[in-house]
């Protein structure tokens, strides 16, 4: 139960963190300028219309959120259907959630997503983001390692403890 909650609090803040980083952003920076951080990274503050990249933007938001809202369910139905003692795989599906509810919010309330970080180089830019994408990502990867590498090492030790297996 103690797990479940951390999750829980994990999508809370995933989301309030998100919101109010955009507040902050929308409240103090005009639309399209950028405070420099370091010699490759600005907040830049940017309206992303699509989805990842700007992919979709020809697409309404109302369209957008739909689609949105379809994959956070099926993002749920994964997590529900995630066996309990996965648990790295439990706060990855958490950090997705989290981060796919606040650019959620942004689309059904503003028409789009706000977005502030931005990594650049003179000859080289990486899309602008935010945290949400930021926890979206994370939560991937997570799932990733946990999938691949976690699990088969977990087996392979469990295969070799009782004797059937290679050993390590």
């Amino acid at each position: 139960m103690k797990f479940v909650l951390g999750n829980v609090f994990l999508v809370v803040m995933a989301i309030f963190l998100d919101q109010f980083i955009k507040l902050v952003v929308v409240a103090t920076m005009p639309l399209g300028s950028a405070i420099p951080i370091l010699p490759f990274f600005a907040l830049l503050h940017a309206r992303n219309e699509g989805i990842a990249f700007s992919m979709f933007s020809s697409l309404s938001g109302w369209t957008l959120a739909a689609a949105s809202s379809v994959v956070l369910l099926f993002v749920l139905w994964l997590w529900w259907n995630t066996p309990r003692n996965r648990m790295l795989t439990h706060v990855a599906f958490a950090m997705i959630f989290g981060g796919a509810v606040g650019n959620l919010i942004d689309r059904v309330t503003l028409g789009y997503v706000t977005d502030y970080l931005y990594f650049h180089t003179p000859v080289w830019s990486f899309a602008v983001f935010n945290l949400a994408d930021t926890f979206i990502t994370v939560g991937a990867a997570l799932i990733i390692l946990d999938e691949f590498v976690l699990q088969p090492r977990n087996a392979r030790r469990k295969r070799a403890i009782a004797g059937d297996g290679e050993q390590e």
